[in-house]
Parts: C-alpha cells; structure tokens; sequence
C-alpha cells in the first residue's frame, strides 16, 4: 500500500486527503439538516443562521490558532508563507473556538437553551471521514503516530512501521457515538454534546502520546489545551448532568 493515495479523475491527480475531507463536510451539513428535521430546534432559522456563522468563524480561527501553537518555532519561519498559515488546522482547536464562539454569540442574543446536541453526530460522522483522509494522506497530513513493533502498525512510506492512530480515532469516534446515543434518553438538553467534548479532549489528551510532537513540561500544546478545557468542564459536569431531563431539541 502506497502513501499518499491519489484518485485519478480523467488527466488529474486528486489527492484522497482533499476528497475525504470534502466528503466529510457534505456529510456533516447534510446529517445536521436530518437531525433538525428530525428532533426539532428550540432556535428560529434567523438565529440558528447567526450561531452557524458563529461556529464557523470560531472554528476556523481556533483551529488555526492551536496549529500555529503547535510549533512557534516554525510558526516564526513561515509567519509571511500564506500556504503555511492558511493550510494547518486542529480538530481540538477547531471544537473548543467553535464553542465558545456560539457561546459568546448566544450571550448576545439572551439564548439560554442548549443548542448543541444536533451537532453531535454530524461532527462524529464528520471527523471519521476526515480521519480516513488524515490515515490515506500518510506523512503529508503531520497526523501520523510514532513508531511501533506491535503488529497492526502501518508503513506511511518511510519505512517505519507506526501506531495508525487516525484508526484509532476512528474507533474511538464510533465508539462514542454509540455510548452517547445509548444514554441520549437519560441525558439533560446539551448533554450529548457536552458528553462528547468531554470524551473528545480525554482522548486526545491520552491519544496523543502516541503521535510525535514538541511537548513543554511533557505536554504538547494540543495536550495542554485539553488538560485545560477538561477541567473546566470537569468542574461544572456534576451539575450539568445531574439537571432535569428535558425534552432533546438542539
């Protein structure tokens, strides 16, 4: 098996990172959009138009934000490329701007609902996609995880056999979104999305000892981001959890 897979389309070498993770957009709106027919929303459209705005613009610079965290040094190399600045991302990143943008944005508007649970199977969905993109991209992608003898290691094309932690994620994911689907009736307005969060940054805090990285104090910047946010979660779950059930919408 050969890294980086490409998908020839007539004349043109289509990377399969590019197709996988277009195919992982188009999923995730197109699940949110069953989801909201299907449960309901606690939000007009005009509103729910501006969160989505506001998730977005959240994600994207949160995302962007954590990948330029992730090495300053070579963040200050190509600080003036654009093709380095703009071609980075972080899920973490990505989840946690996202989140506090509709936050901010809902404080705004006086919303006091929980709005997140349409958007959990649409990210699991979504993010499992992507990862299969991130798996087929090997090297390219700076996903890939650290050498191992353990027989299911992958060969990216430098010769190394490596922990395929992008399968891993996508076990995980699977995994997780089962769990929550499962406790969904006993579980509080937010609960799903807040459960996934949770679950989210444990795994990636835990997850990403396997993959290389410039760590401070034995944490790299996408694990302290973690570390931090759980806390904070950590902190208010006895409350989250322990309201009354509500009817699930949004």
């Amino acid at each position: 098996m050969a890294f980086p897979w490409t998908v020839q389309l007539g004349t043109v070498a289509v990377s399969a990172h590019f197709l996988f993770e277009s195919a992982a957009y188009i999923a995730g709106f197109a699940l949110y959009q069953r989801q909201r027919q299907a449960l309901g929303d606690v939000i007009p459209d005009p509103i729910r138009s501006s969160i989505i705005v506001a998730t977005i613009l959240g994600a994207f610079l949160g995302s962007k934000l954590l990948f330029l965290l992730e090495d300053p040094a070579l963040t200050m190399q190509h600080w003036r490329d654009l093709a380095y600045i703009m071609g980075g991302k972080t899920i973490v990143g990505g989840l946690l701007g996202g989140t506090l943008a509709v936050e901010w944005t809902k404080a705004r508007l006086g919303i006091t609902r929980r709005t997140g649970d349409l958007f959990v199977l649409p990210l699991i969905v979504g993010m499992a996609i992507g990862r299969v993109g991130c798996f087929v991209s090997g090297l390219h992608d700076h996903t890939y995880g650290l050498a191992t003898s353990l027989p299911w290691g992958v060969d990216l094309g430098d010769g190394i056999s490596r922990h395929p932690v992008q399968l891993y994620e996508i076990s995980f994911l699977a995994a997780t979104g089962w769990l929550l689907h499962t406790a969904r009736p006993v579980l509080p307005e937010g609960g799903q999305f807040r459960g996934f969060l949770i679950l989210y940054l444990a795994w990636r805090l835990a997850a990403d000892f396997l993959k290389p990285g410039i760590s401070v104090a034995g944490l790299t910047p996408i694990q302290w981001t973690c570390l931090f946010a759980l806390l904070w979660y950590l902190r208010n779950a006895p409350e989250w959890f322990a309201a009354r059930k509500k009817p699930l919408h949004g």
